[in-house]
């Protein structure tokens, strides 16, 4: 009887406080006009310039997403190769195979002296933000400084390419630009070609390419 009346009370009262809403004390008023207006809501922090490039290979197409804004002079000596045209007609030579579905592929000039630029500056994932995620593009390098007109793509993660400064000597990684936004099925596909037991300097055996593959055109998007 008692849950019934409980009920009752509770259905008769729904009303009522939906029909009568609360009057504002004097003092709530006051406190109100006394509060300063709020804020609007921050904008959101403006996206990082980026470029996009197009790989055309034999094989099919390879989109880069670079970024401009946050790796100026890794993205800008990039560029300055695909405006040339003096990334058409080469190749991906090299594919690094730690384990099934990881590693890299390599493409460049291969230092030839008529067509590659001077060396840039290097510009480290400290300074950047940019690192070595799957899909990343990067610059091969010997020292620091010594980057010219070869890259790679990462297949998988490798944080441990990233600069690191709590590490002895040179702790200062690879310099990434940018990343694969279409594509990444054509790298993984070259990755997993058959590579040579004998050919390449010492320090790349069995990581060439039998059957290099081309690069038709190099050319910016949109």
């Amino acid at each position: 009887m008692k849950l019934h009346l409980l009920s009752a009370l509770a259905l008769f009262a729904a009303p009522l406080i939906a029909q009568t809403p609360p009057q504002a004390s004097p003092t709530d008023a006051a406190v109100a006009r006394e509060l300063p207006p709020s804020s609007p809501p921050a904008a959101p922090a403006p996206k990082p310039a980026t470029v996009k490039v197009v790989l055309t290979t034999s094989e099919g197409a390879i989109v880069l997403e670079l970024e401009k804004g946050r790796a100026p002079i890794t993205t800008a000596n990039f560029l300055k190769y695909v405006d040339a045209k003096r990334f058409d007609g080469i190749g991906f030579y090299r594919a690094v195979k730690v384990q099934p579905g990881f590693g890299l592929i390599q493409a460049g000039l291969r230092n030839d002296p008529k067509k590659i630029f001077p060396s840039i500056a290097h510009e480290p994932t400290t300074k950047t933000g940019v690192h070595h995620v799957d899909g990343a593009i990067s610059m091969a390098r010997a020292a620091p400084g010594s980057a010219s007109a070869d890259f790679f793509i990462m297949v998988g993660a490798s944080p441990q390419m990233d600069a690191d400064p709590s590490q002895p000597g040179d702790n200062l990684g690879f310099a990434a630009f940018g990343r694969v936004i279409e594509g990444m099925d054509l790298v993984r596909k070259i990755m997993d070609e058959p590579t040579s037991a004998t050919g390449g300097p010492a320090t790349m055996k069995g990581q060439m390419l039998v059957a290099p593959v081309k690069i038709l055109t190099a050319r910016r998007s949109g």
